[in-house]
């Protein structure tokens, strides 16, 4: 990876870790974000958080405890939080020029849920033009009527190669800025 990179967590917060609602493997799963975020953060490389923000019935409805990012991965001061209301991180958000006023060019990619908001925010990086690396185990969702967890994470790991170099966490390399 190189000084122009940023690595983009995407909706790390409290309530996808919440005890009854968790998403797959979810200590695994914060145990992976959180050294991603310290790696980053040793490197000098920004890190961009990502927020959803649920409507009236959503266990993200902003300001409630459910919609903060996890105390884990909290922000630093200085750090850049968007707030997003679509699968999509970049659809009508600052990100695209976040991204472009810092010189961004690499995108690597993790957090919540694989088949909406990381699957969708994948494909736009990629449509925009920007080199993007998705982390294999760095991502997670939850069973659904059809597929278990793990099985959505292997499909999404499998298509988005079309997209995004998918890698392990282990694999990354931040460089230091």
């Amino acid at each position: 990876m190189s000084a122009n990179e940023a690595l983009l967590l995407v909706d790390a917060q409290v309530n996808m870790f919440a005890p009854g609602a968790a998403i797959y493997r979810c200590d695994e799963m914060l145990a992976t974000l959180r050294d991603l975020v310290a790696r980053a953060r040793d490197a000098g490389v920004p890190v961009i958080f990502i927020q959803n923000n649920g409507g009236a019935d959503d266990p993200d409805l902003p300001g409630t405890p459910g919609w903060a990012i996890h105390p884990d991965l909290a922000p630093r001061p200085g750090e850049v939080v968007i707030q997003k209301h679509t699968p999509n991180s970049f659809y009508q958000t600052p990100l695209l020029e976040t991204l472009r006023e810092r010189g961004i060019t690499q995108i690597v990619i993790a957090g919540m849920q694989t088949e909406y908001c990381i699957d969708t925010t994948t494909r736009q990086a990629a449509a925009l033009d920007y080199d993007v690396t998705l982390i294999a185990d760095g991502h997670s969702t939850y069973d659904t009527s059809t597929l278990t967890a793990e099985q959505v994470i292997a499909h999404h790991n499998a298509v988005l190669r079309a997209f995004a170099r998918v890698i392990p966490a282990a694999e990354i390399a931040f460089a230091r800025v």
